[in-house]
């Protein structure tokens, strides 16, 4: 079986090789490249990125730090497989998160943030239109990631990228399965409660984001019982 796909990422001139190695395999985890239980060699790694184990082990060891990778018996490693405790866990702790980041962030809002946005959110709607998963998944992340640090001092930012890491690569799996067209567009929503000024709308639309129909269908995929709806 030929080793999974590793979307590109640029490289710049400052990043070391440890790095790179990182970040590329984080980005494929995130944007969920690579699938729930998908067996990885440091081996296969290394000569898919054409680079030597080193780099290789070590980003591993950060990606099994941030639950990301697990590293089983006789070198083996694996992407780690999802269940219902821990998706039900994961999607309440991104809520909670990026409510309150969207609160915090909420007093630095301006119209030419909001102008921002609104320009990330058509990329969006592009990268859907040509279902490009990989693109609406990274474009998706970097719409709340930069609402979210208008704020200078805002700490949750590593903490929802730490969530999302983990949710990836099964959240990546359900939307292969349902049709993102059919799904709500809530963006829209909170780029409305952002030009209005009203926080209540912002957060409910933040809520209806991350509960929408790949969060249901990610449930039914699980065969846990349906949850109420924010």
């Amino acid at each position: 079986m030929d080793p999974p796909e590793l979307p590109e990422i640029p490289r710049g001139a400052v990043m070391t090789t440890q790095e790179y190695a990182y970040f590329r395999l984080r980005n494929a985890i995130m944007v969920g490249a690579l699938k729930p239980g998908t067996a990885l060699t440091f081996r296969g790694l290394a000569d898919q990125l054409s680079l030597s184990p080193t780099p290789i082990r070590e980003a591993l060891r950060r990606l099994s730090s941030e639950n990301a990778i697990e590293v089983l018996g006789n070198r083996r490693l694996r992407v780690p497989p999802m269940n219902p405790g821990l998706f039900e866990e994961l999607v309440q702790l991104r809520t909670t998160l990026e409510v309150h980041a969207a609160t915090r962030a909420f007093p630095y809002i301006s119209d030419m943030a909001i102008e921002g946005l609104a320009a990330l959110d058509a990329q969006m709607d592009d990268a859907l239109a040509r279902r490009d998963l990989d693109a609406l998944t990274r474009i998706n992340q970097l719409f709340h990631k930069t609402l979210y640090a208008l704020n200078p001092n805002q700490a949750a930012i590593p903490l929802i990228e730490s969530v999302w890491l983990q949710l990836g690569p099964f959240q990546r799996q359900v939307i292969e399965h349902i049709d993102p067209v059919a799904t709500e567009d809530h963006h829209k929503e909170m780029l409305s409660a952002l030009r209005e000024r009203d926080l209540p709308a912002l957060c409910a639309a933040i809520e209806a984001d991350v509960h929408d129909g790949s969060i249901r269908a990610g449930r039914q995929m699980l065969q846990m019982p349906a949850q109420p709806g924010p």
